[in-house]
């Protein structure tokens, strides 16, 4: 009796599973459209019906695909793979691109940023106490905005207003107006614009390359065979949805810088002196201390020769404005010998990390009287070609 209740069930078991088969060959995938508020006639040109039509029949399973400005909404989706197509500006693919996605290309080439303000203003420190000008917080003018700020050891706290509005261009009409001092615009129109209105403003500060246009990434995890083809669409056929031809293939460097954007350290740190790596050597050879704040696997794995290690333990925000208490430097104090009245060395992964920024400052506070930042940390060390331990 039970073998023929088996063999009775057997015929049911594979028609279910032929149906879970085809209902994951046929899912429906789901892409976005992300538009910069500058850039909405980019939405209004794409065909929304006709792009889905043309997606699914790429790949051969249905794809739904909606649009959005809501930028601040689209980067939680890439922190949670909400859909399994971007088509979106630069910060949001960069964003995309560290959590399980892959760059099929670009719809533009790069574009530079600058941040210009009046006049009277004569570089970007000079910004403390004055009003800037940018569109929504997630934009990539903000992205780009911080960064420069952040370089030149300042933050939003040290302005007397941030204005988030709309329109970039406005800004410009804004430092006509005189009701803001600064903003961010892309070069090709700062070019077009200073030429119409010279005298006005003046340039502060120029981004390294941002992939510009739409950048498009798909997840990962999609079967090789629907990114191949996915890939295919957007090089050859997505014009006919309005949705510029994927061009050109940015540089994944181009994508991290954006990623890291506001993120960057100073580019000095007062009542600290920062040096070179081939600086660093020499006053490690007059018998100063070189701590490596990173984490003990990082040390363990590769440091600089003769580094001791005391990680900074990193809570607070990467910010110039960053609250100490929220952090744990705790190893800094139970280094055997560390002479408070010696010249001390702080590095870490390089411009981008802040561990090394963090713990120099700490360590002024602790008293320490001769404190040196090595920026460039142990990327720099190791592309001069100094010698290096662990592994």
């Amino acid at each position: 009796m039970n073998i023929i209740k088996k063999r009775s069930w057997r015929p049911i078991g594979l028609l279910l599973l032929w149906g879970l088969g085809c209902s994951t060959a046929l899912a429906q995938l789901t892409a976005i459209v992300v538009v910069e508020p500058t850039a909405r006639k980019a939405a209004h040109s794409i065909l929304r019906t006709s792009a889905e039509s043309g997606l699914s029949k790429a790949v051969g399973q249905p794809v739904a695909l909606t649009t959005s400005d809501d930028l601040a909404d689209v980067m939680r989706a890439t922190r949670s793979a909400g859909y399994d197509i971007f088509i979106a500006p630069a910060q949001v693919a960069a964003s995309a691109l560290q959590r399980g996605y892959e760059l099929v290309g670009a719809t533009h080439k790069s574009d530079k940023y600058l941040l210009v303000g009046l006049q009277p203003i004569a570089a970007v420190p000079a910004m403390k106490g004055r009003r800037l000008y940018l569109p929504q917080q997630d934009s990539v003018y903000t992205y780009m905005a911080r960064g420069m700020l952040n370089e030149a050891g300042l933050s939003f706290q040290d302005l007397r207003a941030v204005q988030y509005e709309k329109f970039p261009q406005a800004g410009l009409t804004a430092l006509t107006l005189g009701t803001a001092d600064a903003t961010v615009v892309r070069e090709d129109d700062w070019a077009e614009w200073s030429a119409a209105h010279p005298g006005i403003a003046r340039v502060l500060a120029t981004s390294q390359p941002v992939p510009g246009g739409f950048s498009i990434v798909v997840k990962k995890d999609l079967p090789a065979d629907a990114r191949s083809k996915l890939a295919q669409w957007f090089s050859t056929s997505s014009s006919a949805s309005g949705l510029p031809l994927v061009s050109v293939r940015p540089e994944a460097m181009e994508y991290r810088r954006v990623a890291e954007l506001g993120l960057f350290t100073p580019t000095s740190l007062p009542g600290v002196n920062r040096i070179t790596a081939r600086e660093a050597q020499t006053l490690l050879a007059q018998g100063a201390t070189l701590v490596d704040t990173r984490t003990e696997k990082e040390f363990k794995t590769k440091r600089i020769r003769g580094a001791v290690f005391a990680a900074y333990v990193e809570k607070s925000l990467k910010d110039v404005a960053f609250n100490a208490a929220q952090d744990d430097f705790q190893a800094l104090d139970k280094l055997p010998g560390l002479d408070k009245a010696k010249p001390v060395i702080f590095a870490c992964n390089g411009a981008e990390c802040w561990k090394s920024y963090k713990a120099a400052k700490v360590a002024i506070t602790r008293g320490f009287q001769s404190v040196y930042w090595l920026r460039g940390g142990l990327p720099e060390w190791d592309e001069t070609g100094l010698p290096t331990e662990g592994g």
